[in-house]
């Protein structure tokens, strides 16, 4: 999941965060989460950006903020989403990416957290599409599910941090180079997934109460350039669930590697944005 870079200082320590975009040294997903899909953003009504997202029902996708609100004078024109497993192997054959067709379903309408643009990305990095009606039909049981209003403040005091693990799932870069756009960059249309554990939550001055910082290395897996907006569900494995505990937010640099910054879902403020849209 690759993205812009924004710098930000803190006292006299520089980090580079850059808004996230692929799963690295994940497995292939094949069929096991089909509420995930890739979302394709255009500009100008040209293909330009991609990210990942949750169908929570037929027709409203979760993703990050910053892949429903365009970098300033650049806003997006249009979006659609694509459901296949492996877009990258149907291109030409079972779909028409980047462009609409087959396996493919047009957004009618988007939005990020009415607070997205009053401070940095990283504090309200949440979005919602509307996709056209009727949406992408699966059997209720596989949508993605929202946490109950802080549900994750239980982890601030529980030891064993590394005890506590996710499955991250999303379209995202498999290595930080090349990406030589974000759209056309190859072996990055296909759904991953991968288990990170937590690293730290609610930490001052850093991740604040908004996000939580998981863990990005060979052993583990992690998140990439692509794999922003994508889903971060709670537990892995036997204990994986359906809650969406949170978007692919962010990385601490731009080799994909380290730690990966994910938007909670449980401040009640973000629940009520995205519960607005829900039947």
């Amino acid at each position: 999941m690759r993205r812009t870079v924004l710098l930000i200082v803190a006292a006299l320590l520089v980090l580079t965060f850059a808004r996230t975009q692929a799963i690295t040294d994940g497995k292939l997903d094949g069929n096991a989460h089909p509420a995930v899909v890739l979302l394709l953003m255009e500009v100008g009504g040209q293909p330009a950006f991609r990210c990942s997202g949750t169908l929570l029902s037929p027709t409203v996708l979760l993703t990050a903020g910053h892949c429903t609100d365009a970098f300033p004078g650049s806003p997006f024109t249009g979006m659609r989403v694509f459901t296949e497993s492996n877009v990258e192997a149907g291109i030409g054959i079972t779909n028409n990416y980047p462009f609409a067709g087959p396996n493919s379903v047009e957004a009618v309408y988007w939005t990020a957290h009415p607070l997205y643009e009053t401070a940095s990305f990283v504090v309200h990095d949440v979005g919602v599409v509307i996709l056209q009606a009727p949406g992408v039909i699966l059997p209720p049981s596989q949508y993605g599910v929202l946490p109950s209003a802080n549900q994750l403040d239980v982890l601030k005091t529980q030891r064993g941090q590394q005890d506590v693990t996710f499955t991250a799932v999303g379209y995202g870069l498999q290595e930080s180079f090349p990406d030589p756009a974000m759209f056309l960059a190859t072996n990055s249309r296909t759904r991953y997934m991968a288990m990170p554990h937590l690293l730290q939550i609610n930490v001052p001055g850093f991740t604040g109460d908004f996000s939580l910082l998981l863990s990005n290395n060979h052993s583990t897996g992690g998140t990439c350039f692509g794999d922003s907006g994508g889903p971060n569900f709670l537990g892995s494995g036997p204990t994986e669930t359906k809650t969406v505990a949170g978007v692919t937010s962010f990385g601490i640099n731009g080799n994909c590697a380290g730690t990966g910054g994910v938007f909670r879902m449980d401040r009640q403020n973000v629940l009520d944005f995205v519960r607005s849209f829900l039947p």
